[in-house]
């Protein structure tokens, strides 16, 4: 019995068309799916259902992507940066007495003329970048997966086709295209970030300069089309795989933007002003969110064994302990840090959050300890960061995302960055001096970060926040007082030895420990609930200048000391070493 007359991987809009035509054979009418799906994309879930086939998609990224082929199959890993709202394409059309397919392209493969016979479908556009501050260690080589896309008959079957000047290219005014109220209503100015629709229609006083956002050039950003997901699916920040068909030019001269391809749809490439020789496009057919696990490149333990937990535990104490110059209570709280994470929002109240201030340290110090704490960050989590800050750059940096209305686009800031991403703030370099309102305006949104885990995004008009969930470590003389940390303790090492080489062994099962126990359930039983109720009743009788952010960090503590063992439930063990690090913490600040 032979195979099914296509190729999803190298001729992907072949079988997108197959399953067209099946649908069509059954009787079905184009204006029935209304863009939906037809059966196309079970036919490549079935294709994908297993690791091995899907490990034959090429990574799209700025090594891999002159060379893969357009319209081949290809997955792009990236963070939503950007929603451009949606575009209107020519989804399905009439030739002779057969109807044809448009979806998951950018341009038609047969001429459409003049026929008055077509489906106008909507698709949504976002503009998805490289997750910032990927850790060098998450990302996989795909050379040898490119052969995949690469070399294939089949493939030139699908190749982009130029068409004379006399080949009509559709375009269609409001008189002719019924256009739902809510986009006209759009068009006209009244528009929200979540809602802002882009009726992608020429406009003839648009510019023809070319404006879109400079782009470094060992980035690939990519313009995410998609067509059968919900709204509430993708949202801004998150991080995603996409796997659809490539399409990308980079012969194509954006420079006189004046594309001689017959488009399939009813917006010029300058109206999001990323031209195709720059920006590739990824018509997205399956799409599935990323979480750390993911970006693990294996995983040595699949049970979460407490015994093995502890000794994992152990040795990766031991070596935040040596890279701390010996300072064993501070390294006890850069573990609890490091494990921290948002699980819940009371009001404006992030419970989870454990951001800490190491103080103490000078420009000299920083350098040798901050450094090394720095880089073994980066060697165990996925996405990191480190803002140096100084007066200069608290003056003049951009934190916060900034609409821009002049090329519609949302400029990012250095805050812009996915939930589950390590801050390194160093404040050592920061000089007595003035603020202006721009430097103003950035310590208070990096004090929100701390305090509210938000980041606020600015509409120009008005301004929204934006939940987020970021670890933040920062390195300062005296407390810090811009951000005012969870934790504070005074950094007391007692050597500056070296520390020794890690194995790789090791750093993977840190890497899965950090990755995995951060997020385990917890619970209190009522008996050990009792114990802390009466601990912190004791703690306030002895101490009248604590309060409810103290007691909230307790049991923050509590949780992460409990999820450090492997352990889902407080323990009077855990509880008693949450109090002793208190104890031993405040000392030092004496």
């Amino acid at each position: 019995m032979g195979g099914p007359p296509y190729d999803c991987l190298t001729n992907p809009l072949e079988a997108v068309r197959f399953a067209f035509e099946k649908a069509m054979a059954s009787g079905s009418h184009p204006s029935a799916f209304g863009g939906k799906d037809w059966g196309a994309l079970d036919l490549f879930r079935h294709f994908l259902s297993e690791q091995s086939t899907l490990s034959q998609v090429p990574i799209l990224n700025p090594q891999t992507i002159r060379l893969v082929q357009p319209n081949t199959l290809v997955r792009y890993r990236g963070m939503i940066q950007d929603m451009l709202g949606n575009e209107f394409y020519v989804g399905a059309y009439k030739d002779g007495s057969s109807w044809r397919t448009n979806k998951f392209a950018d341009a038609s493969q047969f001429p459409m003329c003049s026929s008055p016979d077509v489906c106008v479908w909507e698709r949504r556009l976002l503009y998805c970048v490289p997750v910032p501050g990927q850790s060098s260690w998450t990302k996989s080589s795909c050379q040898p997966l490119l052969n995949q896309g690469m070399d294939s008959s089949s493939q030139k079957k699908e190749k982009r086709r130029r068409l004379d000047v006399e080949d009509i290219d559709m375009v269609v005014t409001d008189d002719e295209l019924e256009i739902p109220p809510s986009a006209k209503k759009m068009r006209e100015g009244d528009c929200s970030p979540s809602s802002e629709f882009r009726a992608s229609i020429p406009e003839a006083n648009f510019p023809r300069t070319c404006t879109f956002l400079e782009v470094d050039k060992d980035s690939l950003p990519c313009l995410v089309k998609i067509y059968d997901s919900p709204e509430s699916e993708l949202k801004l920040n998150d991080i995603f795989e996409f796997i659809g068909v490539l399409t990308f030019d980079s012969e194509s001269e954006a420079a006189t933007n004046n594309y001689d391809e017959v488009s399939n749809t009813f917006s010029d490439d300058e109206l999001v002003q990323l031209p195709p020789n720059k920006f590739p496009r990824l018509h997205c057919l399956i799409h599935r969110k990323l979480a750390v696990h993911d970006f693990l490149q294996s995983s040595p333990i699949l049970e979460v064994n407490p015994h093995i937990v502890k000794e994992i535990r152990e040795a990766l104490l031991r070596h935040l302990t040596a890279v701390l110059g010996d300072d064993g209570i501070a390294a006890h709280f850069v573990l609890l840090h490091l494990l921290s994470m948002v699980h819940n929002r009371v009001d404006d109240v992030a419970v989870g959050k454990l951001s800490l201030n190491l103080i103490g340290l000078s420009k000299e110090s920083v350098s040798v300890f901050g450094t090394r704490l720095s880089n073994v960050v980066e060697s165990l989590l996925p996405f990191t960061h480190c803002l140096p800050l100084t007066l200069e750059s608290l003056n003049a940096a951009s934190l916060a995302p900034k609409k821009d209305y002049q090329i519609n686009r949302l400029r990012p800031g250095v805050l812009q960055i996915p939930e589950g991403s390590h801050l390194v703030i160093d404040e050592t370099q920061l000089e007595v001096g003035s603020l202006n309102a721009v430097g103003v305006e950035n310590a208070r949104l990096l004090k929100n970060l701390t305090e509210l885990q938000k980041v606020e995004y600015d509409f120009q008009y008005y301004k929204i926040e934006m939940a987020a969930d970021i670890q933040l470590l920062i390195f300062s003389d005296g407390k810090s007082n811009i951000l005012p940390a969870d934790i504070v303790i005074p950094f007391q090492p007692s050597s500056v030895g070296s520390y020794k080489e890690v194995a790789a062994e090791a750093l993977e099962a840190w890497r899965w420990y950090l990755a995995t126990v951060r997020s385990l359930p917890h619970s209190i039983e009522s008996d050990m609930q009792k114990v802390v109720e009466d601990d912190m009743v004791a703690a306030r009788q002895a101490d009248r200048s604590l309060g409810s952010q103290d007691f909230s960090r307790w049991l923050t503590m509590g949780r992460l000391m409990s999820s450090s063992f492997g352990e889902t439930c407080l323990s009077m063990e855990h509880w008693q070493m949450v109090k002793e690090m208190e104890r031993l913490r405040r000392e030092r600040l004496k």
